[in-house]
């Protein structure tokens, strides 16, 4: 994709994957050891292709990162690191296999590949994304995918947290000129001030349209999800239910809505409709 970034697709594409997995291999030209972010599914043969990559670059794999939890980025992580003898560093601990977690503003070397880390939460608690200053990109796991948006399932996504992330992506492309963001799952983007603003004035706008329809009277969240979501394909209607559930969770904590109804709901992937 650039210099220093090669996309290897998992195989396992589905409605919440769009084409699959993009796991990331960093290597700066040169250097004797590269950069896995998101090794996704436990699954040899895309083990082998990472590998194959890393190869073909004259390298070996000397970490492993994970921009968040779900399991098509993580499965895979400690199989390739023991694989490889190396490490996983995730935000979340329970991913973390001998080593540190990954905070904002924390420098990841590895031979000469440095990444800086930019936590972005709201699609997960624990979602994080990476700048590479080599190529000015950014990787941004599920906070802003290649196509469509990306489900936030509360309790554990957040929607306040995901808008306080977005602008925080927006400072940080700014300040370090990125000009290529290289999501999880989907084609790389460039023109990145335009895709974030984007992205954030779309949830804003979804967000009012949610709190129009309760305004008029609109009290569960399957009542909602047939207004401000009517023409949802059935397959994509639980996923469509979880994003109003967290819309409406965020409205009444905010004070702006009251229900009796339970709005938390399991954890989801992306999901390629515009929500």
């Amino acid at each position: 994709m650039t210099d220093s970034a090669v996309c290897v697709l998992a195989h396992n594409p589905n409605v919440m994957t769009l084409d699959g997995t993009n796991t990331w291999l960093l290597h700066v030209p040169g250097s004797r050891e590269c950069i896995v972010i998101d090794p996704g599914p436990d699954e040899k043969g895309h083990f082998e292709a990472i590998l194959a990559a890393a190869e073909l670059r004259d390298a070996t794999v000397g970490a492993v990162l994970l921009t968040h939890r779900h399991s098509d980025h993580s499965a895979g992580a400690k199989s390739l690191a023991e694989r490889t003898n190396s490490y996983v560093r995730a935000a979340d601990p329970q991913f973390r296999l001998g080593a540190e977690g990954l905070e904002t503003g924390d420098v990841i070397v590895v031979d000469q590949t440095e990444l800086r880390v930019v936590a972005t939460p709201g699609h997960s608690s624990d979602s994080v994304s990476f700048l590479m200053s080599h190529d000015n990109t950014m990787l941004t796991g599920d906070t802003v995918l290649g196509r469509g948006t990306a489900v936030i399932s509360a309790p554990d996504g957040n929607v306040g947290a995901y808008l306080d992330s977005l602008l925080r992506m927006r400072e940080a492309v700014a300040q370090s000129e990125v000009g290529l963001l290289l999501p999880g799952h989907g084609p790389a983007l460039d023109a990145p001030d335009d895709i974030i603003n984007g992205y954030y004035e779309h949830r804003i706008a979804r967000l009012e349209e949610v709190r129009l329809a309760t305004s008029s009277g609109l009290r569960t969240s399957e009542e909602v999800l047939d207004v401000v979501y009517a023409g949802t394909p059935e397959k994509l209607r639980a996923a469509a239910l979880q994003s109003v559930k967290a819309q409406l969770l965020h409205l009444q904590i905010n004070g702006q809505f009251t229900t009796d109804e339970d709005l938390t709901s399991p954890p989801t992937e992306a999901l390629d409709i515009e929500y």
